[in-house]
């Protein structure tokens, strides 16, 4: 936005890069950031371990005890150990340079459609070097493909 802050939260898949799910906030409670666990978990379910920076919202009640109450791992980095974050940090610089610094939204729904439309890409379209140029969402769902050979599973992207 031109004038104030928006704060997003994302939920990866660290081995393919997709984007689970994603919500902004104009407020740094930890109320968007389990909604947006709670869309992952309910489309794509629990994952084993749950990695995450130290920051108040995912050292909230309402954050590890949703990742308890499902038998997820916790995993926190080390204060200021940005490598340890660093494929959420990397999609971090990539919005930015790809779409926000490029854009003067007022509000914070122009920012939110802008951030939706650019995340649709980033997962469908965008291609990734470390995926042997295939977008995050082709290859998370060619995995489960593999993983899951007999199964149906319900697409979601």
């Amino acid at each position: 936005m031109r004038r104030g802050f928006l704060y997003l939260v994302a939920i990866m898949d660290w081995f393919t890069r997709k984007v689970l799910a994603w919500r902004i906030s104009n407020t740094l409670d930890a109320d968007f950031c389990v909604e947006a666990l709670n869309e992952a978990i309910h489309k794509f379910s629990a994952p084993e371990i749950m990695n995450t920076d130290q920051g108040s919202q995912f050292t909230s009640f309402a954050w590890t005890d949703r990742l308890r109450r499902m038998g997820v791992r916790i995993s926190m980095d080390g204060k200021g150990r940005f490598l340890d974050n660093i494929f959420v940090e990397r999609l971090w610089r990539t919005l930015k340079y790809e779409c926000v610094y490029l854009h003067a939204w007022e509000t914070g729904s122009q920012t939110r459609d802008g951030v939706r439309k650019w995340m649709g890409f980033y997962n469908r379209k965008r291609p990734h070097s470390a995926l042997g140029g295939k977008p995050p969402a082709v290859v998370y769902w060619q995995r489960i493909e593999q993983n899951q050979p007999d199964q149906q599973v319900q697409r979601v992207a």
